[in-house]
């Protein structure tokens, strides 16, 4: 017998970013979207920590290209990034593992990284190389919203959809213009600051929230700072479609061998999923 949270998987196969969170909405849920470093602590079990994310719960998953700068990453992502730059992890061999995976993942893959490497390498040639791996959505937190268009265009032509970010300090008219421009769906962050762990959730993503259905109809996620399945639950309460967890799985992956750390994401995964649908 298949429960009804399988046959929902089922439905949205190979799915683009805005279409899962579409197909969940319609179904009344709220999606989980967990995040890690790839690389960390090496590549191949990077790979099995997405098998492990996308069979225990996971709607979509951003992955993170380690970064030597990474502006708005918090410590535990930071020495994330750190450790897999140590350890040789580039680019090229990101893009291999994910396509070894796109046709066994459920959850689309969402790629979190900077405009540096973008810019490095060609704005064309960087979204050519992530389309053909099977990446479906991208999240340049570096990327100003006057030269976003650069990149949205040119990724909607090959099927990436460019998420945009809000900030608590962002001023209304902004808001509007990024939830305009924003694809896939709209990032809100949680807090100012970096990504981390939090005690809890600030009560401003409820009002922004408010403010943001107001202006568009897109599904917004919600990320930085979500640490448990209380405070998952709590930013679906507010009308959130997403729920985005970062350095809470970064960390329980980190932790022991590696075996011992997917155990933990998956666990912890598991009851951030249980927690979205009560």
């Amino acid at each position: 017998m298949i429960d009804s949270g399988t046959q929902a998987a089922t439905l949205i196969v190979m799915a683009s970013v805005s279409e899962c969170l579409q197909a969940l909405r319609a179904q009344g849920e709220c999606a989980l979207i967990p995040f890690i470093t790839a690389g960390d602590p090496d590549l191949h079990t990077t790979a099995r920590a997405l098998r492990v994310l996308d069979q225990q719960g996971a709607d979509l998953i951003e992955l993170g290209v380690p970064y030597s700068d990474p502006l708005a990453d918090g410590p535990v992502i930071q020495a994330a990034a750190t450790r897999a730059l140590q350890g040789g992890t580039r680019l090229e061999a990101v893009l291999e593992m994910v396509a070894a995976l796109k046709d066994e993942l459920r959850s689309p893959i969402i790629l979190f990284t900077y405009f540096n490497p973008i810019h490095f390498r060609g704005v064309e040639l960087f979204l050519s190389q992530i389309a053909e791996a099977g990446v479906k959505g991208l999240v340049v937190p570096d990327l100003p919203l006057e030269e976003a268009q650069n990149l949205l265009h040119p990724a909607s032509r090959l099927g990436i959809e460019v998420t945009l970010l809000v900030a608590p300090t962002t001023p209304p008219a902004r808001i509007q213009q990024i939830a305009a421009a924003s694809q896939g769906f709209i990032y809100l962050v949680s807090v100012t600051g970096v990504t981390g762990m939090r005690s809890q959730v600030a009560s401003r993503v409820e009002e922004l929230l408010a403010v943001l259905r107001q202006l568009s109809d897109k599904p917004i996620g919600v990320g930085f700072g979500i640490s448990s399945p209380e405070q998952a639950r709590r930013v679906k309460q507010w009308g959130a479609d997403a729920a985005i967890v970062g350095s809470a799985v970064v960390k329980r992956l980190a932790e022991g061998t590696p075996d011992q750390g997917l155990a933990a994401i998956a666990e912890f995964t598991r009851s951030l999923k249980q927690a979205l649908r009560d």
